[in-house]
C-alpha cells in the first residue's frame, strides 16, 4: 500500500498527469496513456519503458 501523500504527487513520467492506484493489482494507472505501473516491494517502478499497456 502507498501513501496517500506519497500518491498525491507521484505523476506519469510520460504525460505528466495524475495516476489511479489499484490497490487490489498494486499498480499505477495512467488513463490517458494507458499504461500500468508496477509497484514492487512498495516502490513504484515509474519507467516508461517497462509499464504496460492497458487492453
Amino acid at each position: 500500500m502507498l501513501s496517500d501523500k506519497l500518491l498525491s504527487i507521484l505523476v506519469c513520467p510520460n504525460c505528466k498527469t495524475d495516476l489511479d492506484y489499484n490497490e487490489n493489482e498494486n499498480r499505477l494507472i495512467c488513463g490517458p496513456c494507458n499504461l500500468s505501473y508496477k509497484i514492487e516491494n512498495g516502490i513504484p517502478n515509474m519507467l516508461v519503458d517497462e509499464a504496460e499497456k492497458l487492453k
